[in-house]
């Protein structure tokens, strides 16, 4: 059988596996163990087998329950909530100001969280109330959220940089200072869109007469006294691994122990929740393992059958040049974004576009952070678009997830406009990392 063959059954059976509705990670675990017998026999569960082990004896894979259960603390410490208060009352008078708070808030939780889901529920729990209970239109308040709680995946402790890290062996380190100026640079296209559109459209956001934006400055200046704690953390994760102090899974350590202080300072260190804390770590880790599994089964079978080779030298030998190439894989990222969770997409395309990417010159720290770029668009593209569902979650009645959708193109379009400015120029990405202590 050819290998053109096998990969058209392959792509058919994993799709229809799909559709009838079986779980990502049992698709492509079992996609994995069939074919494996049917082209190597009994040898070939011993290459599946093989290929678990060695990814479980990664003590990378340590650095991912760390950074959720650093995550779940801070969902619960009210840290979302003082950092909002204090961004709010500095921002409340400029042009969308509540939106622009909820956009910088997200920025800064985002270097703290680095898990998909718990920053979109957390701000929209907390800003969204605020913004509809002060006028804003329904769908500048939903669609900032949205985009905002995207930007977990870009700014480290991104749980996706470690995820790319591990398939495509590169350098945990690098890849999260590489995601900080990228990740900064959308959250100020974000900021300028709104305040460029509420200076347009002033009834979207009508400006804020409450007493907090009408603080004098002696007491705006007291506010900042609750950023100490989410500096904190984020010094302890960031500069630790900035510094060269620590490696990832180390940084991880510390991020807890951060969350942990930041949680008994503020009296919300309960045994409550701790337990939700272990609860849902242990939900998360469980789920992105068992993706890790299937995907990691599936593309080794495909490798040994010489698939992502072929790939591999189809991509290589399309006559688009380097550039042309690296845009059809963001093409191919940003369709597969509507339809697969990240983790899917990266366990299943990493392999193969990794080393094409390498063997055109480009570095791969730079195409990890062109992929966490795609799964920002991913995060909030219809009609997967995750962080629509999660917002829906905590939405007051009355918004619907079509409400949700129609919210969140504008900022689709910044995203693109990032993507393509990283693709342009690339040192964006690689300046910082080009200056770390190693």
């Amino acid at each position: 059988m050819s290998i053109e063959l096998i990969s058209v059954v392959m792509a058919l059976s994993f799709v229809g596996l799909l559709l009838i509705g079986l779980p990502l990670a049992f698709a492509a675990g079992a996609i994995g163990v069939v074919f494996g017998l049917i082209l190597f026999g009994p040898p070939g569960l011993i290459l599946v087998v093989t290929r678990v082990f060695t990814l479980l004896g990664n003590n990378v894979l340590i650095s991912v329950p760390l950074f959720v259960f650093m995550a779940c603390l801070l969902e619960r410490s009210g840290i979302a909530e003082d950092i909002f208060s204090v961004v709010s009352a500095w921002a409340g008078k400029v042009p969308g100001g509540l939106a622009v708070a909820v956009i910088i808030t997200s920025t800064l939780m985002a270097a703290m969280v680095g898990v998909l889901g718990a920053e979109v529920v957390t701000i929209g729990i907390v800003a969204l109330p605020a913004m509809l209970a002060r006028g804003y239109s329904k769908q500048l308040a939903l669609g900032c959220i949205c985009a905002g709680g995207g930007l977990s995946t870009l700014i480290p402790p991104s749980v996706v940089f470690i995820m790319y890290g591990l398939t495509s062996g590169v350098s945990i380190g690098q890849l999260y200072v590489a995601g900080i100026i990228p990740g900064l640079m959308l959250a100020a296209l974000y900021i300028a869109y709104i305040m460029i559109v509420c200076t347009l459209k002033p009834e979207l956001a009508p400006r804020s007469a409450t007493s907090e934006a009408n603080l004098p400055i002696a007491e705006k200046l007291a506010l900042l006294s609750k950023l100490v704690l989410p500096s904190f953390v984020v010094f302890m994760v960031l500069g630790s691994l900035y510094l060269g102090w620590a490696t990832p899974t180390e940084a991880g350590g510390v991020g807890v122990a951060g969350a942990a202080i930041a949680a008994a300072v503020r009296r919300r260190l309960t045994w409550a929740a701790v337990r939700h804390a272990i609860t849902e770590t242990t939900k998360t880790t469980t789920m992105l393992y068992w993706l890790f599994f299937g995907s990691s089964a599936l593309i080794g079978v495909y490798t040994l059958a010489g698939g992502t080779t072929m790939i591999q030298n189809m991509l290589a030998a399309f006559p688009l040049g380097p550039i042309g190439v690296m845009v059809l894989i963001q093409v191919v990222w940003i369709v597969l974004g509507c339809f697969i969770d990240w983790i899917g997409i990266l366990l299943l395309t990493a392999p193969i576009f990794v080393p094409v990417a390498t063997k055109l010159g480009f570095d791969p720290v730079w195409l990890g952070v062109l992929f966490c770029m795609n799964m920002q668009i991913s995060y909030i593209s219809p009609p997967f678009g995750p962080a629509a569902f999660y917002l829906k979650g905590v939405a007051p009645a009355g918004i619907t997830l079509t409400d949700i959708f129609r919210s969140i193109w504008p900022y689709m379009g910044l995203q693109i406009i990032a993507l393509t400015l990283l693709i342009a120029f690339p040192q964006i990405a690689l300046w910082l990392p080009s200056t770390m202590n190693k």
